[in-house]
């Protein structure tokens, strides 16, 4: 072995947690080395070709309000964008886009190449070097020999840790998309102290956009005027094309239930957990064996490709089956498979060993992002992995690790959830795991962290620029309203009537009119033209905070509270065991994830409310002993 060079950082993978990690760390001014099994799929979509959606269009919009560049690639190359939940409040809203899958990789590897302070190597990484004391890193050994050194290393292995691809009876130690796995990686974290666990998660098949009948189908066109995911972009008009949706039958469930038996997850060749949010179809047919249909999403994998993606049929049921049941769905039925549904078991970690930080408790300087931490999805893997970059170079530079909190951001959610709950199966992030979904919306998030992102030298000149603008858009224009003020008279509802508004019939402000139902800052400003003209994203953020501002207030008073648990502190070097009257299991659950504050370790599963006052009555006592 020799050493073939030296960093302040090395990332291990280079999906989206991966590219994520390495521009965070190389923008923050360190030495970063970018590890790839493949330089020709970096940033690879080996599962569905989109962006975004419910929940996971937040966490885009907050990785790009950071600085990241998820939602920056996704702008450039995505070819269909429409906005979810239009039909309930803001705080669900999401963006979805479809995505060019090669022409998303190819932009995100040249965005990488280009990067300065950060090198992109295509090798096969093996082993973790540890310092003598194993309780930090050091560097990496390759499969050729070569040693790469760092004082901080950020996982982002995927899904490629002794993967196991399976299709029916036949199974192969492989990656995504036929890629090659890494099977030695997880005995050197094994031999570390890391605890691992088995996971599975699975892709439907693609099939031939020429074989496909899509006069049987129900078109599903992208939205007119197409919003963006970066709060850079500017474009409003895009080309897009269509996707459609199309539905399974009785016929096809018939087919899946007769040959159960030769499900790999039915007759134990799978053994990793699968994601609970995401089923196979044949799943879903045991699961809900009196729906009488299943929606598919047939979604085009991009612009220079005939592969089309069946969202919904995700399986890895030999091909015969994947054949004879693809043929029973309308539009599907002389539809050719150009690549097999397939399922794949991996290594992954056990978050609980992290920080919230995603550093390890145990070995200093070793992070981890992504599916490696047990998580599903592109989107949440790039939230941790611009946390982790950020962490990582925080790290390198002696400067305090940046946490954002549950109020703070979808990304805390998520990384909260993991580190102190764990998961036992492939974790995905939804709008529901979000106590204060009102506060966090997309539409928001970089009001609530780009300042954040500015602080550790993330945001750019242009980027904080821009965003000033539109803050002060938004103050003036919440100024004005408020200084609206008008009192009964003809003349004034007169002028109301004409732009169909209601009359007002005692002393009101602009901000009263626009939380009455259908009135918008646009019909208001027809009747007082004073008003200042908003730029659409203003407008939306000055509607949504007259309208919603009660239920916004309750939420901060929620926040407020939690944050006085958040606020008491837990040492580090806390003996549970010694702390009287907690609950076995309290001190079992406290003792392995080691929380560091009240609040957190009220989240903790185990651990009850009772055991939280029997913690603070300690925590007092502590206290009052150390000030005597």
């Amino acid at each position: 072995m020799f050493t073939a060079g030296t960093y302040d950082i090395i990332v291990i993978g280079a999906g989206h947690a991966g590219v994520e990690a390495a521009l965070a760390a190389a923008r923050l001014g360190c030495e970063t080395l970018l590890a790839t099994l493949s330089m020709d799929n970096i940033a690879l979509m080996p599962c569905n070709p989109s962006v975004g959606g419910p929940a996971k269009g937040h966490l885009v919009r907050e990785v790009d309000a950071l600085g990241g560049e998820m939602g920056v690639n996704a702008d450039r190359t995505c070819i269909q964008f429409r906005m979810l939940n239009t039909g309930k409040g803001p705080a669900v809203h999401a963006l979805r886009a479809q995505a060019d899958k090669k022409l998303y990789q190819f932009t995100m590897k040249e965005t990488c190449e280009n990067t300065e302070h950060l090198d992109v190597k295509q090798i096969l990484i093996t082993d973790l070097l540890l310092t003598e004391d194993k309780k930090g890193v050091r560097g990496v050994v390759t499969e050729t020999g070569e040693v790469y050194l760092a004082r901080a290393i950020v996982m982002a292995t995927g899904t490629y840790l002794r993967g196991r691809i399976i299709i029916g009876e036949h199974t192969y130690s492989g990656g995504p998309n036929g890629q090659r796995p890494a099977m030695r990686f997880s005995a050197s974290l094994a031999e570390a102290g890391v605890r691992l666990m088995r996971f599975k998660t699975g892709t439907p098949a693609r099939v031939d956009a020429r074989t496909l009948d899509y006069e049987k189908m129900e078109l599903q066109p992208g939205d007119e005027e197409a919003q963006s995911f970066s709060f850079m972009s500017d474009v409003r008009t895009r080309e897009q094309v269509p996707c459609y949706l199309t539905y399974t039958n009785e016929r096809t469930h018939k087919i899946l239930r007769d040959n159960m038996d030769r499900a790999p997850m039915a007759n134990g060749i799978i053994k990793g957990v699968g994601p609970r949010y995401c089923p196979s179809i044949e799943t879903k047919i045991l699961r809900f064996p009196d729906k009488e249909r299943h929606q598919l999403f047939l979604e085009p994998e991009g612009l220079h490709t005939n592969e089309v993606y069946v969202q919904g049929m995700s399986t890895s049921m030999p091909m015969d089956v994947q054949l004879a049941f693809l043929h029973t769905i309308p539009g599907l039925e002389h539809a050719h498979v150009m690549r097999a549904g397939y399922a794949i078991e991996y290594d992954c970690i056990d978050p609980t060993q992290l920080r919230p930080s995603l550093e390890f408790k145990t070995i200093r300087g070793f992070f981890s992002a992504g599916q490696s931490n047990g998580t599903s999805g592109y989107e949440e893997a790039a939230a941790q992995g611009i946390i982790a970059g950020i962490n990582a170079a925080q790290y390198i530079k002696g400067a305090p690790p940046v946490v954002l909190k549950r109020s703070e951001a979808y990304i805390g959610v998520l990384i909260d959830d993991l580190v102190t709950k764990g998961t036992h199966e492939p974790y995905r992030m939804m709008t529901s795991r979000a106590e204060y979904r009102l506060l966090l919306r997309q539409d928001n998030a970089d009001a609530r962290l780009t300042p954040i992102g500015r602080r550790i030298g993330l945001v750019s000149d242009a980027r904080w620029a821009r965003f000033e603008k539109k803050q002060a858009a938004i103050g003036a224009a919440e100024q004005a309203l408020t200084g609206l003020v008008l009192t009964p008279s003809r003349e004034t509802n007169e002028r109301l009537a004409a732009h169909g508004l209601d009359p007002v019939h005692t002393r009101a402000t602009g901000c009263d009119l626009l939380r009455r139902p259908g009135a918008t800052y646009e019909t208001i400003r027809a009747a007082f033209p004073e008003l200042p003209e908003l730029a659409p994203e203003v407008r939306e953020q000055v509607e949504i905070s007259s309208r919603y501002e009660g239920y916004i207030k309750k939420q901060q008073e929620q926040v407020a509270r939690m944050e006085r648990l958040e606020a008491k502190r837990l040492p580090d070097t806390i003996d549970y065991a010694a702390v009287p009257s907690l609950r076995d299991e309290a001190r079992e659950k406290l003792a392995a994830i080691r929380p560091e504050s009240v609040g957190q370790a009220s989240r903790i599963s185990g651990v009850s409310p009772a055991d939280i006052s029997v913690l603070l009555v300690w925590l007092e006592q502590q206290r009052r002993q150390a000030g005597k």
